[in-house]
């Protein structure tokens, strides 16, 4: 057995040389019908999201100046982080047969409702799902106020090094941010980028929510109370959303460029699968099925859970590591990972799955 941060995963022989049977895997999901769209779920979500969404303006209409308002802050946080899944889904495909239906899904849900753009966030998304925790090319690993990597951690000197010595346990209040970060860089894509399919109605369906979410507060309630409100839910969107997508590949091996040589390694070795149920399940928006999501990215949601037996069944007959975790232990084994990578170790992952998975 191989232990990884506290977590034990299935075994893996350095002389074994993975062929990929990822077809076969293919072949048994597909036969099971967990390919097939799920249209019934996806409108009831979209309906349901889209109907709270406003449920929730009304409510702090008629609520006026009270501070209970602040509770409305953050069911708005958790219904645009919803939206955010939803428009993360549609950019995926998982939802229509039509591209074209997915695609303005993916703008309308995400930008319309979250103050999110399809844009950046397609080209950022798809070079993480090429090569996941693939050094020099996965963005989710680039350098910024967060360093991923050791490399990062050593080229910084003064207050930012002291910063990144401590940046795990910095990390959860960082994700308060999180929020206004996506907004920043999203207007930033669709201001600067030259090019862009649809750029202009991307970038009005983001102002308009933008204007809705900072406005319409100093319109229903006194400027303080307003105030209070827009970071509230700025503050729990962004840790719902931060918090979502953290646990999933944050601790799991740092790789170079051909070291997990076929597709099925390649995406679950780096991948960790959260327990849970089904509040779980919305509250991370089938994120926490990760693995799965990331060998088959255009398979409906719901169907996500029925697949991870076949997953992992596959992956045991072929010794390929499957990992998964508590969402408690996962934050622990983020934390713990971004102190080791901030005090400047230059490979925060010297493990067996390394030498084992090695091109």
């Amino acid at each position: 057995m191989v232990r990884l941060w506290g977590i034990i995963i299935a075994p893996t022989s350095a002389a074994r040389r993975y062929t990929s049977n990822y077809s076969d895997l293919l072949a048994e999901v597909r036969a099971a019908g967990l390919l097939e769209r799920a249209y019934t779920f996806y409108w009831i979500r979209i309906v349901g999201t889209i109907g709270a969404f406003f449920a929730v303006w009304v409510a702090s209409a008629l609520l006026g100046d009270s501070w209970l308002q602040l509770g409305l802050a953050v069911v708005l946080a958790v219904v645009s982080a919803q939206f955010g899944f939803l428009g993360h889904d549609a950019a995926h495909r998982q939802i229509f047969e039509s591209a074209r239906w997915n695609l303005w899904s993916a703008r309308i849900l995400a930008g319309g409702f979250a103050g999110l753009s399809y844009t950046w966030w397609q080209g950022k998304h798809s070079k993480h799902h090429r090569a996941p925790n693939q050094s020099g090319y996965d963005p989710d690993i680039e350098g910024g106020p967060i360093a991923w990597e050791g490399g990062d951690a050593r080229a910084r000197s003064g207050l930012y090094r002291l910063f990144t010595r401590l940046q795990g346990w910095l990390f959860f209040p960082l994700l308060t941010l999180e929020g206004a970060a996506l907004h920043v860089a999203s207007l930033q894509t669709l201001t600067t980028g030259k090019g862009l399919a649809h750029r202009y109605t991307e970038f009005a369906l983001v102002t308009a929510r933008l204007t809705i979410g900072f406005v319409l507060p100093f319109v229903l309630m006194p400027p303080l109370l307003a105030v209070a409100f827009v970071v509230v839910h700025l503050a729990v969107f962004g840790v719902l959303l931060g918090g979502a997508f953290a646990p999933n590949h944050k601790g799991m091996p740092v790789v170079e460029k051909g070291e997990l040589g076929d597709y099925l390694s390649r995406q679950v070795v780096v991948s960790r699968n959260i327990d849970g149920g089904p509040v779980t399940d919305f509250m991370m928006g089938g994120l926490n099925y990760q693995v799965e999501h990331h060998l088959f990215p255009s398979m409906p949601r719901a169907h996500l859970a029925r697949a991870q037996p076949f997953v992992r069944a596959h992956c045991a007959r072929h010794g390929v590591p499957y990992t998964q975790t508590s969402l408690i232990t996962s934050y622990g084994i983020v934390v713990r990972y971004l102190n080791h990578v901030g005090i400047g170790h230059r490979d925060p992952f010297v493990c067996p799955l390394r030498t084992a998975y090695r091109a």
